[in-house]
């Protein structure tokens, strides 16, 4: 699920010969209706469509025009005018009408960061609009199935792009035709080692309802369990309770299996494949009674589900919440639709997010939970507190140039947006986790974006450090968002930034010591610039719906109740963290499970009193 349409056009190369088109008399000295004019012919002679057809007021790309053209287009403008504009000019004044008047009258004056207002309302409590990560859980390719290992994976910089395995898709690649076909495709990707295993037992299901559901429904439920197990919160104590379950899944790959003849179909089939029934079965398994919601807004599934769960506390609606995203490549269908575009996958499966290099993408598939809570409730109930989500925002691109393009003004401001919600001031930003697709113009739109409002102000030497799990996992799709987000809290635990693999040199169409932005490709310690480490999330659904997440370290004011506190303590209060043990409808996955959660023992950790207070305005 590319994140541009810009890279889904049949060329390979953006070095396109440029229409010769005369230039108006006055050269650089153009009006608007000028300069409307020269593009209308440019534009004509680039796609083939006459210049009495182009509607000035229309996207661009509606009328043919391709990434390529756009590169070559920029460059016809500054030898006509002597205005350089940058490769991406196209996609944020996506019409005639708009890139005209850029090009004439040059871009409205942007205030630096530091001239806007990022505090919080003074009637908003931090305790209750704070939300704290208790827990998460990983199953992504290179055989990580646990935070430890996750952990472990990025510090070492470890590549998990693999061939196809052996036996995958071997349903469809029994016709030969579609054999020859997957094999002329670029395949190499992230796959998970085992995408079939399913304990039906422990989650007392028979053999033939867990066949016919979608292995994404299978990893939800499990990585729901490790989660809460990583938490030390026992599944049997949130029976009943107000738990909200909001999963990203954006594919059903499954019913092309399951479904596909309805002479055979079976009735759990239709259950088993509804993508609204994955984040359903959580909630009817652990008996779950907050909302239940499935979300779909592909590359940016999981983050806007952490959005909807982060809403969901702040406003009362749930008590608890697991949040995260599925992904399972079942079958060669999108894969191969990728690769019969061209430009979209990278040809030998690494995202070299940011890079000079960089030529696409590669699929991937695998999963990640996250378990939230109010920070009042978690500082209340004992939990480990492994990070801070300070603030979100979500929203679309609006009539950007094309269904699939990307608009780096809506994802300025998505930016802005969870700033504002944080309370925190953009410039104070240590650490982007990136969507980072590791596309040639999908990357420095981006970093537009991104300069616009995380570097705009900064003082040079302090770069916010740039940098993509997907370098290491390829693109999760409609879990990518679970991943970093699982990323940069482990990494605000462990006090280092891990690096972004394949990083060989700056993406050309991206000045980053400009937009105060620096590529970390290699292990660094957090550089807390404003004393306190403090990072942002991003992910761009390939249709248009962006998500930005805020996250900060635990301080130790997070941890003490506020002294005008007259909040009873809860007699529960060390239900959550002391010694739990959840519970199982068989023996086996009793025994299971108390083993499971003596790993993490009692926890012991002791706190400071001493008052801390973030960068920025007051909160």
């Amino acid at each position: 699920m590319t994140d541009t349409q810009q890279d889904s056009t049949p060329e390979t190369s953006l070095e396109t010969p440029a229409p010769e088109v005369a230039a108006p008399t006055g050269g650089a000295g153009l009006t608007v209706p000028e300069m409307r004019e020269w593009l209308r012919n440019w534009i004509a002679k680039a796609t083939g469509v006459s210049p009495d057809r182009i509607d000035d007021s229309a996207p661009m790309v509606e009328m043919g025009l391709s990434s390529r053209d756009a590169v070559a287009m920029a460059a016809d403008i500054e030898d006509l005018t002597g205005v350089t504009l940058t490769a991406t000019v196209a996609f944020q004044h996506p019409t005639i009408e708009s890139l005209a008047t850029r090009i004439i009258e040059g871009e409205p004056e942007v205030p630096d960061a530091g001239d806007e207002d990022w505090s919080r309302d003074p009637k908003i409590a931090a305790g209750e609009f704070d939300i704290a990560v208790v827990g998460l859980s990983a199953r992504l390719p290179g055989d990580v199935n646990s935070p430890a290992q996750l952990w472990e994976a990025l510090l070492e910089g470890r590549d998990a792009i693999t061939d196809l395995p052996e036996g995958r898709w071997e349903e469809f690649t029994a016709e030969p035709r579609i054999a020859e076909r997957v094999a002329q495709a670029a395949t190499r990707g992230g796959y998970l080692k085992d995408i079939k295993g399913f304990d039906a037992e422990f989650f007392t299901l028979s053999k033939m309802e867990a066949d016919n559901m979608d292995p994404q429904q299978r990893i939800a439920l499990e990585l729901t369990w490790e989660a809460l197990e990583n938490a030390r919160i026992p599944a049997s104590s949130l029976k009943g309770e107000s738990v909200g379950v909001y999963i990203g899944s954006s594919n059903n790959d499954y019913s092309y299996l399951s479904v596909a003849d309805p002479t055979v179909t079976h009735p759990y089939a239709i259950t088993g494949n509804a993508s609204s029934i994955i984040a359903n079965r959580v909630s009817y398994f652990y008996d779950f009674r907050g909302p239940s919601v499935a979300v779909d807004t592909a590359c940016s599934s999981s983050l806007v589900a952490v959005h909807q769960g982060v809403k969901a506390l702040r406003s009362g609606e749930a008590d608890v919440v697991v949040a995260g995203g599925v992904n399972a490549l079942i079958t060669p269908v999108v894969t191969v639709g990728f690769d019969e575009v061209g430009g979209v996958l990278a040809p030998d499966g690494r995202i070299k997010s940011f890079s000079q290099d960089a030529n696409g993408y590669s699929r991937s598939e695998g999963g990640g939970m996250l378990v939230l809570k109010r920070l009042s409730d978690a500082r209340r109930d004992g939990d480990p507190i492994m990070a801070i989500i300070a603030g979100s925002a979500v929203n679309h691109d609006g009539r950007s140039n094309g269904l699939l393009a990307p608009n780096p003004d809506a994802q300025a401001e998505v930016l802005r947006k969870a700033y504002k919600d944080a309370g925190i001031d953009p410039r104070s930003v240590d650490v982007i986790e990136a969507h980072g697709t590791g596309t040639i113009l999908g990357d420095p739109i981006e970093a537009d974006g991104l300069g616009r409002v995380v570097g705009r102000g900064r003082d040079a030497d302090k770069p916010a450090l740039l940098g993509s799990a997907k370098s290491n996992f390829g693109h999760l799709e409609s879990a990518a968002g679970a991943a970093s987000l699982s990323k940069i809290v482990l990494a605000l635990q462990n006090n280092k930034v891990p690096p972004s693999i394949n990083y060989t040199g700056p993406n050309p169409y991206i000045d980053f010591d400009a937009i105060h932005l620096k590529v970390v490709d290699q292990v660094s310690e957090w550089p807390r610039y404003s004393g306190h480490a403090i990072a942002g999330v991003s992910g761009f659904g390939f249709g248009g719906a962006n998500a930005h997440i805020v996250v900060r370290e635990v301080l130790p004011i997070d941890l003490v109740e506020p002294s005008e506190s007259t909040e009873p303590e809860s007699d529960d209060a060390d239900t959550n963290g002391k010694h739990a043990v959840a519970e199982a409808d068989t023996a086996d996955g009793d025994e299971f499970s108390v083993s499971r959660f003596d790993e993490y023992g009692e926890f012991t950790g002791g706190y400071s009193d001493e008052p801390y207070e973030l960068p920025g305005p007051d909160r």
